[in-house]
């Protein structure tokens, strides 16, 4: 496939959605995109996006799959128990409203999660948690706030009980769970960040982006946190050069930013 019919694709799709695959790692990205053209029967960049044009329903699906929208409350349970019972707690001591976000939010399990961590370690306080995707569909649900119980796998049922109301094979977020958290639609390769964070979770987002972008991201996000704040990563993605970018190792996954 020439090489010129990708750029084009890609320039294109710029203009569309404002996702810049030169972000992402192409041959990982182009790999997946294949796949999607090879179900619909089309053979190059540019028929697939005219299909894109086209189809509403399939440009809806393929934004669906490059975001990959995974997601689950208390996702790597071990973290989280870090988080609540070591992370939350050397926060708090440090400052009693914590300003959170959640950045690559998807469905909301994870903001939700932290809603509820903080609720359990320090109920009297109003702390705020910014919730951020690109994905409006996925907002859409988040803000909704019901799930499936298979969603909810990693929730110990006393707390379960105590957040969620049971209707019928789904449960629904309780409304002082939601109270906490905002969300906002927020590209990550493209839009501002807010500063001023004592912590920021970004897990499981950056795992097709080209190591320049995810360098260059990191060191935002290390401008956006607080002296003393927390940068929390996914499973597969410690950071190497944490370092030179400034941050303190602080536990497995977790960085801080020096006081």
């Amino acid at each position: 496939m020439a090489l010129d019919d990708w750029e084009l694709f890609k320039q294109k799709l710029f203009v569309k959605s404002n996702i810049d695959l030169n972000q992402y790692k192409p041959a990982q990205m182009q790999r997946r995109i294949t796949n999607l053209m090879n179900r619909h029967g089309v053979s190059t960049y540019m028929a697939f996006f005219q299909l894109l044009e086209g189809n509403a329903k399939i440009y809806k699906d393929f934004i669906d799959y490059l975001t990959i929208n995974v997601t689950e409350f208390f996702r790597t349970p071990e973290k989280f128990v870090e988080l609540e019972e070591k992370v939350v707690p050397d926060l708090l001591a440090r400052s009693s409203r914590l300003n959170v976000w959640s950045a690559g939010c998807s469905t909301g399990a994870e903001p939700y999660s932290l809603s509820m961590i903080l609720l359990q370690k320090a109920p009297a306080v109003r702390h705020r948690i910014l919730a951020t995707d690109l994905d409006v569909e996925m907002l859409a649900k988040a803000k909704q706030g019901v799930y499936a119980s298979g969603e909810l796998k990693n929730i110990p049922v006393q707390r379960l009980e105590k957040y969620f109301t049971k209707n019928g094979d789904s449960y629904a977020v309780k409304d002082e769970v939601k109270a906490m958290v905002e969300f906002q639609r927020h590209n990550l390769l493209l839009d501002k960040f807010e500063s001023g964070f004592d912590l920021i979770l970004c897990r499981n987002v950056v795992i097709y982006f080209t190591e320049e972008a995810k360098d260059a991201l990191y060191r935002r996000f290390f401008a956006a946190l607080k002296p003393g704040g927390v940068f929390f990563v996914g499973g597969t993605e410690a950071i190497l050069n944490f370092r030179e970018i400034g941050f303190q190792h602080y536990l497995p996954f977790f960085y801080r930013k020096p006081s």
